[in-house]
């Protein structure tokens, strides 16, 4: 039953520009707090999707070589157009690689990237296993799902306690990361418009034509539920809750 319902949730995220909340100008401005970065900086962007985040990358850091994973074959594919059509592919290289088992060396890289995607390792878990990865000076880019308020509103509360009941707040996410042993940078809320604009509303037209898809599916009928769920709490308590984009450095 699981990777049937992986596989619906990589069917109804398929063809969107982004499968999670996010944007090119917030990609940017972290972007810009990982200074200095060496003159061919070797990234990592783990859990890239079809690579929207990848190709800013590619863009902003002319001279840089990335190295993009993730565990859908299909994801990576697109993203290899894409790079391709952008005339960046020769420094792209996109790899079918769980993040729980990578194998790169120690200190091979000077800026991780990771948005929307260190939740599936746990959060403090995965920055720590991160971290050997990067090379002294290192910039690590992460975005996370916290609470942004104390007062938090019922149904956001029990829906988040089913779905992500690891969640913290940006206090907590922060202290994780200095656990870890990374300097805390800065970080910044995505604004609303980067869950919107190129995620819920394209996913919300698609959602018809995936119920008459999947009508006579019980399992994609209670995926695509959730999606429709997952939006309304969203649209009602948006306030209380957000994407945080943290920048972090490992020591010299």
């Amino acid at each position: 039953m699981a990777d049937e319902m992986m596989e619906i949730l990589f069917d109804v995220q398929s063809d969107l520009p982004r499968q999670g909340p996010g944007d090119s100008d917030s990609t940017r401005r972290a972007l810009t707090l990982c200074r200095p970065l060496s003159d061919a900086p070797q990234i990592l962007d783990i859990g890239c999707g079809p690579g929207a985040q990848t190709l800013v990358l590619a863009e902003e850091l002319r001279d840089a070589s990335i190295t993009a994973i993730d565990i859908h074959q299909p994801y990576l594919e697109e993203l290899q157009t894409r790079a391709a059509v952008a005339g960046v592919s020769h420094r792209v290289t996109a790899e079918k690689m769980p993040m729980e088992e990578m194998t790169f060396a120690p200190e091979t890289f000077d800026l991780i990237w990771a948005e929307g995607s260190a939740y599936i390792m746990g959060f403090p878990r995965a920055v720590a296993t991160w971290r050997p990865l990067l090379k002294s000076g290192g910039f690590l880019a992460v975005t996370e799902l916290v609470w942004l308020t104390d007062d938090r509103p019922i149904e956001a509360a029990e829906f988040f306690e089913k779905e992500y009941p690891a969640m913290l707040d940006v206090a907590g996410v922060a202290e994780s990361i200095r656990v870890a042993s990374y300097e805390l940078i800065n970080h910044f809320t995505l604004p609303d418009g980067a869950w919107w604009d190129a995620y819920y509303t394209p996913l919300l037209a698609r959602l018809p034509g995936l119920e008459s898809k999947y009508a006579r599916s019980s399992a994609g009928m209670t995926m695509i539920a959730a999606v429709r769920r997952e939006i309304e709490i969203r649209r009602y308590f948006a306030s209380s809750y957000g994407y945080e984009f943290f920048v972090a450095r490992k020591g010299v």
